[in-house]
């Protein structure tokens, strides 16, 4: 009985519901025709940013914090990144040398997921810095302007390229966040 309520918390139930919206936002974008395409994939993305938020938060206040939501979180993340990025290089709004940030950073998300799985066989735990929160954020803020760029830049001009420059800005964050996690499995690789 106790894993059940674990596994269908509120916290937990919030980051399933990020990973089906993975899929939904996925059909939009690559379906989708038109501003109101961009601006359902826009609405679909924010409440999927808003749920990474939340379900930790509550997962903290309401104390239902669990090893299914510490594993399942930094996935949810990482395949609505990655999805989003691989969507919008797709649809030619991330194109010519910008697809370098998008490549920086899908590499980087690959990149720890590998080092964060080494580090774990070691009994290591390479927490979360403030930095990489604001790495996060970024990205979504990034992707979020990307994704209705178009739509958007009739009322806001320049929002496209507000979207392209704080990718730019994302990519060199995740760089330097990516090698702290790289430069501890390191240190303990030589250790060992």
């Amino acid at each position: 009985m106790a894993r059940r309520s674990i596994s269908t918390n509120l916290p937990n139930i919030l980051t399933y519901g990020r990973i089906v919206a993975v899929f939904i936002l996925a059909a939009v974008l690559f379906f989708g025709v038109g501003d109101a395409a961009r601006w359902m994939a826009f609405a679909i993305f924010v409440v999927a940013c808003i749920t990474d938020w939340l379900d930790g938060y509550l997962a903290r206040i309401w104390q239902q914090q669990s090893n299914l939501g510490r594993m399942l979180d930094p996935i949810a993340d990482k395949l609505l990144v990655g999805a989003t990025l691989l969507l919008l290089v797709y649809a030619g709004t991330i194109a010519g040398w910008s697809i370098w940030a998008a490549l920086i950073i899908l590499s980087r998300e690959i990149l720890v997921s590998g080092l964060r799985e080494f580090l774990a066989e070691l009994n290591v735990k390479v927490h979360v810095t403030q930095l990489a929160k604001w790495k996060t954020a970024l990205q979504f803020i990034a992707l979020a302007l990307l994704i209705v760029g178009p739509a958007a830049d009739r009322f806001i001009p320049g929002a496209s390229e507000l979207g392209m420059v704080m990718l730019w800005l994302a990519a060199l964050l995740t760089l330097v966040t990516g090698y702290d996690y790289l430069k501890a499995a390191i240190h303990h690789a030589i250790e060992e």
